[in-house]
């Protein structure tokens, strides 16, 4: 089952659920038309068109897991209040289970935002920050749901008092003897109360304080980032980096992630929110942490373009990828799918171009040579080599990246027709069953040194030899890291 299948599935996350502990919070939107400035002083005056209350802080969390399909039962504090009442009835509605929900002195925590001509003008905040009067009896709650054993759990922490050291430790030492992953949405710059969590997914801004770096034009943050790891005993980190996507920090290593975000940027609120929840979505369904992470940042895409802190539903989530990767996903065949487009081009009359290579860390000398390659023909065929024909050629540190990212990565491209996996040292065996009209090498071969040159002969092929982007190599990419 692929990632999109398993997804439409709902992350077959069949009696299973998560737990989401943490500040509660009623978000209030006003909004309205400005077309004056107060006579009384110099602010705008907005005309109330409309109101709405949504739901807030680890309530968005559990939001955006409930919406994805997962069943979803949220811990933590409101007041005994108006907006407390509003915030439990605005949960039920969104099947969210509430058992884990205490009820306290302090007030419900209340963010009103007033909204003029798509701009947000105003925030006025109704909290209390201190730890919470009675923690005994949210602890006492949590335990009993911990002991049901959620797949998940997830701490959202927003500093308002319900997260302190000593519910968090709780926490995470009876999960951790459960084996249950927790996920902790970090605030602050003192994180030792995460200490043995299994990840943390601070913005760029909060990993900087906690790792008390001082940001330059070329700050390394791989190094403060793996102390913080160890310090914390967390398996991964997922540092969030809006535009620039986010950085993965597991073993001793640390990767980008591209952001995935074709719209316009509307509202980042709950951004973070729905990368957490979508990242402890596919961890229940047992993906890779990176592709979890690829398929949370896709779901942070969405949301953004979006007024408010609204969630990710699991329809806008599938209608995405299914738009993303279906017309890529068909460029990826096997031998058999791939002849039987070949077949189809054929027919067409489509002069068929065909290379090869490892295209390991895709760069500018690949996306060149590439582009070159489709103007000498109707479509593109690459052969890509496999991990195992790739380490045979370039030794056992070698490919970097996977086949099935390296072939995921190409057929973005729109240079690009069809793309097929092969184990051999060379392609030969390809050449010999596509019969390309046009083999593409670089122009550091010698055309009676291209593998497949003699076969072209019988079907009237010929070779071309283009050039190459001088200094641009996947071996001087990794000397250069390294």
């Amino acid at each position: 089952m692929n990632v999109i299948d398993i997804i439409k599935n709902k992350f077959n996350a069949h009696n299973q659920w998560a737990l989401v502990i943490g500040d509660l919070m009623l978000d209030r939107y006003l909004i309205g038309n400005v077309s004056r400035i107060s006579p009384e002083a110099p602010v705008p005056v907005v005309r109330l068109k409309e109101s709405f209350d949504r739901i807030g802080g680890s309530g968005n969390v559990a939001a955006n897991l409930s919406l994805l399909g997962i069943k979803t039962v949220l811990a933590g504090q409101i007041g005994n209040d108006t907006d407390g009442k509003k915030l439990l009835e605005i949960l039920k509605k969104n099947h969210i289970g509430v058992d884990g929900i205490i009820k306290d002195k302090n007030p419900t925590t209340t963010k009103t935002r007033i909204i003029g001509e798509h701009q947000q003008m105003m925030r006025i905040d109704q909290e209390a920050t201190a730890e919470l009067i009675d923690s005994k009896a949210l602890i006492q709650k949590i335990t009993t749901l911990l002991n049901k054993k959620p797949a998940i759990v997830i701490l959202s922490d927003y500093a308002k008092g319900v997260l302190s050291e000593r519910l968090c430790q709780h926490v995470i030492k009876l999960a951790r003897s459960k084996k249950i992953p927790v996920l902790v949405d970090p605030k602050g710059i003192h994180y030792e109360k995460y200490k043995n969590a299994t990840a943390i997914t601070p913005n760029k801004k909060e990993a900087i304080e906690a790792c008390h770096i001082h940001v330059t034009k070329n700050t390394n943050f791989l190094i403060p980032l793996l102390k913080l790891k160890k310090s914390l005993n967390l398996q991964f980190i997922a540092m969030t980096k809006g535009e620039d996507g986010i950085d993965l920090i597991q073993g001793d290593t640390i990767k980008n992630l591209p952001a995935v975000n074709q719209q316009q940027v509307f509202d980042v609120s709950g951004a973070g929110d729905t990368v957490i929840a979508t990242l402890a979505a596919c961890m229940i369904a047992k993906m890779p942490i990176e592709t979890s992470l690829n398929i949370a940042n896709i779901a942070a895409g969405i949301v953004i373009g979006k007024l408010g802190t609204i969630p990710i539903t699991h329809a806008d989530l599938v209608k995405t990828l299914n738009a993303q990767h279906s017309d890529q996903e068909k460029k990826i065949h096997s031998l058999e799918s791939l002849m039987e487009q070949v077949g189809i081009w054929k027919k067409q009359k489509k002069k068929i171009v065909f290379t090869n290579g490892c295209f390991d860390i895709l760069h500018a000398g690949h996306v060149t040579y590439l582009e070159k390659a489709k103007k000498l023909g109707d479509v593109l065929i690459l052969a890509l080599n496999s991990d195992s024909s790739v380490t045979k050629l370039k030794g056992k540190s070698r490919p970097v990246i996977h086949q099935e990212d390296r072939a995921r990565v190409l057929s973005a491209l729109s240079s690009v027709d069809g793309i097929v996996i092969f184990s051999e040292t060379t392609p030969l065996h390809l050449i010999k069953k596509i019969q390309p009209d046009v083999l593409v090498k670089g122009s550091d071969y010698k055309k009676n040194q291209v593998v497949g040159h003699q076969e072209l002969k019988k079907w009237n092929g010929k070779v071309e030899l283009v050039s190459i982007v001088p200094g641009r190599s996947t071996s001087a990419i990794i000397k250069k890291i390294s």
